[in-house]
């Protein structure tokens, strides 16, 4: 068993380190249910969180490639969040998670 977990540590901890943080898996599972969210969307459906924290953690997650920032160019700005391919992928577990949830 621990040549199978240490061969799956370095993927393991790669996705750890990209949903690795208070309000990631969070983010990710309201776009996952909503689509397509604005900034001002996300920051009413996880309150308490701070407008610091929601930045950094969507920057984080789109530098990661799990999400897509689309600004459009007009006044007042106009900026939209969504999933990736790789982002969508990413479903199954958050699935898995409520299912696991449910049961436990």
């Amino acid at each position: 068993m621990e040549n199978i977990c240490r061969s799956k540590q370095a993927p393991f901890l790669k996705t750890f380190s990209m949903i690795n943080g208070k309000w990631k898996l969070r983010i990710l599972y309201e776009l996952a249910c909503e689509k397509i969210l604005r900034y001002s969307e996300l920051k009413r459906n996880l309150v308490p969180i701070t407008h610091k924290m929601l930045s950094a953690q969507l920057k984080e997650l789109e530098e990661d490639g799990i999400i897509i920032r689309k600004e459009y160019p007009q006044v007042p700005p106009k900026v939209e969040y969504f999933l990736s391919e790789k982002g969508i992928s990413f479903i199954p577990i958050i699935n898995a998670m409520c299912d696991w949830g449910k049961i436990n």
